[in-house]
């Protein structure tokens, strides 16, 4: 199945996401964001690798030369922002539901050399069988570069997402390579079977993935033990819902909706 085209208009990328899978919403960052995203996640970066901060929880073949950096809302108040971008929420909410938890926000940044992670599904980790007509999970990736065929952009099996399940790596898989310039969005349905490129290049490739799941279900990054304090006293009260909170249903303390 050939990709779908970038679109300004949520409406269109909500059709394409339903057809494809996936879409890919252009300038979704204003320059000025952009330009502050990219600082604070190099900035990690270069401080990760200085003060021996390495992560240890990898896909596939991340094998020291990917970098990733967890838990970027306790990293600068920029992240913070992001995760709470009105056209984050407006995609969220219409994908998922509200109240919904932010599971992760993470950046890959692959460098040159930098082998190709394993194919998977977002929501990988949810028994199967997955038999709704929606997804339990939708990751925005925002391109802090440009992704390119050369320095491992995002590969992509278009059309997964009506499968419900997890791939078979053990059968050939057709994957489309997603070229878009930094500051584009591109959604993916938590069904939808994806994965990093190759980085034949000579520059760093960086991107950030915010995924969003149902609070029903346990958020990958456990932000009561992880999050910096001051995100606890600085953040929204839509940032609280999302970071689990503001329990709204499930994970009340003593039946309380504030924690």
């Amino acid at each position: 199945m050939s990709a779908p085209q970038p679109t300004v208009s949520l409406d269109d990328g909500f059709a394409d996401l339903a057809d494809y899978g996936a879409c890919v919403i252009s300038d979704a960052l204003e320059p000025s964001l952009l330009a502050e995203i990219r600082t604070a996640v190099y900035r990690a970066s270069e401080n990760d690798r200085q003060y021996g901060w390495g992560d240890t929880y990898q896909y596939g073949n991340d094998d020291g030369i990917n970098q990733r950096i967890w838990n970027l809302p306790s990293r600068d108040p920029v992240f913070c922002h992001l995760a709470e971008l009105p056209m984050v929420l407006e995609i969220v909410k219409r994908g998922l539901g509200w109240p919904a938890l932010l599971s992760s926000m993470a950046a890959n940044i692959t460098g040159p050399g930098g082998a190709s992670m394993v194919v998977h599904a977002d929501q990988g980790v949810i028994p199967e069988p997955w038999g709704w007509d929606r997804p339990m999970v939708i990751n925005i990736g925002f391109c802090v570069d440009d992704f390119t065929a050369e320095n491992g952009a995002t590969r992509v099996a278009f059309g997964s997402h009506l499968h419900n399940c997890n791939p078979d790596r053990s059968a050939p898989i057709e994957l489309s390579c997603v070229e878009v310039p930094a500051g584009s969005a591109l959604v993916l349905d938590g069904r939808t079977w994806h994965t990093s490129g190759e980085n034949r290049s000579a520059s760093r490739r960086a991107g950030i993935f915010s995924v969003y799941t149902l609070p029903i279900f346990m958020p990958q990054e456990n932000w009561f033990l992880s999050l910096n304090p001051a995100v606890r006293q600085f953040g929204s009260e839509t940032l609280q819902t999302l970071l689990g909170f503001r329990p709204q249903v499930m994970g009340r303390v003593n039946g309380m909706q504030r924690l």
